[in-house]
């Protein structure tokens, strides 16, 4: 039997980077997959089936701050939670440009480095996804 806290290194708290971070719980060896067991995955949208400039500026917010971005054949598409509900996490690692995380599309986010309980895990956004 599987435990909830199995596999389990981070928590949410409040962030000195910005709003909501994502902290460890014990120290985290290096190479170490964060977010293992995490069953949601990413979904693709183009841009335009979202239709965000007729949403509300709330609703885009969501986009913006949540959402990876990727240009495929001219397209723009978004990379989301399948429902904004459903966000676990690994959807608040908070910008650095000296992370700690790194991001394998494949298996999700994994440690550079050893951290130590109670350090925030951070990830360049940039590594993974464009600037809006």
């Amino acid at each position: 039997m599987t435990r909830p806290h199995e596999q389990v290194y981070t928590r949410l708290k409040v962030s000195q980077i910005h709003g909501v971070g994502v902290f460890a719980i014990l120290d985290i060896p290096r190479g170490t997959y964060v977010f293992e067991g995490d069953t949601s995955e990413i979904v693709w949208y183009d841009e335009k089936d979202l239709d965000l400039p007729h949403q509300p500026d709330s609703v885009q917010k969501l986009y913006e701050d949540f959402c990876i971005l990727k240009t495929e054949k001219g397209r723009r598409k978004l990379g989301c939670p399948a429902n904004f509900n459903n966000m676990n996490s690994s959807w608040y690692v908070n910008y650095s440009d000296k992370p700690n995380l790194a991001f394998d599309e494949e298996n999700g986010f994994y440690t550079l480095r050893d951290i130590q309980e109670g350090e925030e895990l951070t990830v360049d956004y940039d590594t993974y996804s464009e600037n809006s």
